[in-house]
């Protein structure tokens, strides 16, 4: 048995330690942590990544997952955030085609039982990470620390930072890319299962299938590439018993013993990193290769301190995030939906009280470094090394250190790296009762930080199944955030509440003056409220932020039209057109316009225009119909009458203007019958 769990003893009973009763108590304890949020709604980014997601349609061929984003949008375009996670994709595929469309319910349980069986293999993960690998003769794993895998597994099960990955649809990127990342891992384990761990030698096989397997992670959330790191890292300290402090000592003394040092002269481990290198470099340049080369496209509201000109003000301000990251989770209390848009502001001297944070933050990971490497305990050398290289590698694609990311913080990164964290909290917990006779005390401290998670997971899952309670929730946590209040005000505008809609919308352009969205949402209302003159002042400033904002385009045109100007509305709709071709709904209000300028042939074109591009757009249909019977046009409304019922056949306004064309054409009879319908 490992020392740390003789150290956990009186923390951990032994009842619970059978493995079959330990996994079943982790899996139980992590369902009943997110239950709450299995038949919640889509929300926030679940919109755009599956409502409106083409690529979750029969319609799409599947070939086009390989060449679109997260979002569906095609790697190629200037606005894709090139998130590559097609395999993610293919799962919402699977539900959508299962479950017989958008039905959220669906959805969200797949995401809780892959956090629990996510779960139940940390037990397995901790079990080499905190006891080390070792197998019978039969080939079956040993688990040398019952206790401390329980324990480390069950505060990963109830950590609060998971919320966002498991009520949230979307996060399922996160729970896919860490359940091959885990089974990379394991996998790799097992290449050391024939061989009795006898140096330098392995089963080839399975160093492969774990390269592939962390190929298979990376395509469903890209940070699951890094698992090759931690396989690195853990053949060289746990496999190649490798001394670091030892090895650098030698270097700087020129200690000619250097040589004779075992992982110098291991074939096995030497041939076991390049495959992994190899592995890894072939598995980021087949994925370079089709996302292209050009870097995504991200704003300075996303991350503001990427954009920052002194690279001191950007180091300051990348620590502070990491800290922040850190807080989350030691204290995962204060949570948010989105940190971007002023909800952490810009460090920008070294004055800023602030910037104690990242010095607490790097005082404690010095300290544990040093106690990684200059520990006489191997047994501690290994768990700190191994439990910093958890938390810190899964963490670097999303650190800035290699390139720009589009947050400043997010919870949903933290999935992986939290299982590093409570690694390490559960060595810490170890340490505590080896060193105090209040063991007690300490089992009522882990039992209280269980129940207090527990209890985080179980309001914070409430939160997260609608989007009222999910915005509203964050407004206290980041009251600076422009992007909650416009969310907010977005949610209260689709309850038809404007007025209180209004007031959420202008504070977000207060806390963000370039915040084209906000303008542009109200001016909408303005606009529906008749309030014309700072509707156009509002739409008028967004579309000279973002001169490409077409929606922005085209809701000006609706108001210069409101006030009869018709030359500068028709500038406005051509322009909204040119940013956006296909764009049926201006193509419709541009139709409008022309129809008060008795520019018919005009109006008629446009409107003809809408419906190719969106064949069900009824407005559009029924304005062609009532025009051309008010020209006299009776035959050809009747037409077009006929072609708009084929394709939306029981569109009421349809049959009810092509019933008075019927009448005065004198076709009685027709008209009887669709007045029936």
């Amino acid at each position: 048995m490992a020392e740390l769990d003789a150290d956990l003893d009186r923390i951990i009973p032994s009842s619970v330690l059978p493995p079959f009763w330990a996994k079943l108590v982790v899996g139980f304890v992590s369902l009943v942590c997110f239950a709450r949020s299995y038949d919640g709604d889509f929300v926030f980014d679940d919109s755009e990544a599956i409502i409106n997601n083409k690529d979750l349609r029969a319609e799409t061929p599947l070939g086009d997952l390989w060449h679109h984003d997260f979002w569906g949008s095609r790697l190629s375009s200037n606005t894709s955030h090139k998130s590559y996670r097609p395999l993610t994709v293919l799962t919402f595929r699977i539900n959508y085609y299962l479950s017989g469309g958008f039905h959220p319910m669906s959805f969200h349980v797949i995401n809780i039982l892959l956090h629990g069986g996510i779960s139940v293999l940390m037990v397995d993960v901790f079990s080499v990470l905190l006891g080390g690998l070792q197998y019978t003769s039969r080939g079956r794993r040993l688990n040398l620390a019952p206790r401390s895998s329980l324990l480390a597994a069950l505060l990963f099960a109830t950590h609060p930072v998971h919320t966002e990955c498991v009520a949230g649809v979307v996060g399922r990127a996160d729970l896919l890319g860490a359940l091959f990342f885990l089974l990379s891992f394991l996998g790799y384990c097992k290449a050391f299962r024939e061989t009795g761990n006898k140096e330098g030698t392995h089963s080839t096989f399975w160093v492969l299938l774990s390269i592939l397997l962390g190929a298979v992670a990376m395509l469903c959330k890209e940070q699951g590439i890094t698992v090759l790191g931690l396989n690195a890292v853990f053949d060289i300290l746990v496999i190649g018993k490798l001394n670091v402090l030892e090895m650098v000592q030698k270097v700087l003394h020129k200690d000619k013993s250097l040589e004779n040092i075992g992982m110098l002269r291991n074939g096995g481990l030497l041939f076991r990193m390049t495959l992994l290198a190899s592995g890894g470099a072939g598995v980021l340049y087949m994925r370079w290769k089709i996302m292209g080369t050009g870097p995504p496209a991200f704003t300075e509201v996303d991350n503001p301190a990427s954009f920052a000109d002194s690279m001191l003000v950007r180091a300051i301000n990348y620590n502070y995030y990491y800290s922040l990251n850190a807080w989350l989770l030691l204290c995962p209390w204060w949570l948010c939906f989105d940190w971007s848009m002023g909800c952490v502001p810009l460090i920008k001297s070294a004055g800023d009280w602030r910037v104690t944070a990242p010095a607490a933050l790097w005082l404690c990971l010095i300290g544990l470094i040093c106690q990684a490497l200059c520990s006489e305990d191997n047994h501690k050398r290994r768990i700190l090394t191994l439990g910093l290289g958890f938390l810190i590698i899964p963490f670097l694609p999303a650190s800035n250190l290699f390139f720009r990311v589009g947050f400043v913080v997010a919870e949903r990164v933290l999935y992986l790296p939290s299982a590093g964290f409570c690694m390490l909290l559960t060595f810490g917990f170890g340490a505590l009762s080896k060193h105090t006779k209040k063991k007690k005390l300490i089992a009522g401290v882990v039992l209280g930080i269980l129940f207090i998670n527990i209890l985080r997971c179980m309001i914070r899952s409430g939160e997260w199944r609608n989007e009222e309670e999910l915005f509203r929730s964050a407004l206290s946590v980041c009251p600076l955030n422009a992007k909650v209040h416009y969310n907010v005000g977005k949610n209260l505008a689709d309850k038809g509440h404007q007025t209180a809609a209004v007031r959420y919308y202008r504070q977000a352009v207060r806390l963000n003056p370039k915040y084209v969205h906000a303008m542009n949402n109200l001016g909408n209302i303005l606009k529906e409220r008749n309030e014309l003159q700072e509707a156009e002042e509002l739409l008028s400033l967004a579309v000279q932020i973002q001169p490409d904002f077409a929606a922005a385009w085209m809701n000006l045109g609706i108001v210069q039209n409101s006030l009869k100007r018709f030359e500068a509305a028709e500038q406005s709709y051509r322009t909204a057109i040119k940013h956006r071709r296909k764009y049926p709904d201006c193509y419709y209000n541009l139709g409008r316009l022309y129809a008060d300028l008795n520019r018919h042939v005009d109006a008629l074109n446009a409107w003809r225009n809408a419906t190719v591009l969106k064949p069900e757009h009824s407005l559009a249909w029924n304005n062609m119909i009532i025009l051309l019977d008010n020209t006299g046009n009776l035959a050809q409304a009747e037409a077009v009458g006929r072609e708009a019922l084929e394709l939306i056949p029981n569109d009421h306004s349809l049959m009810f203007s092509l019933a008075n064309v019927l009448g005065k054409s004198q076709k009685y009879k027709m008209n009887g019958l669709l007045m029936d319908c």
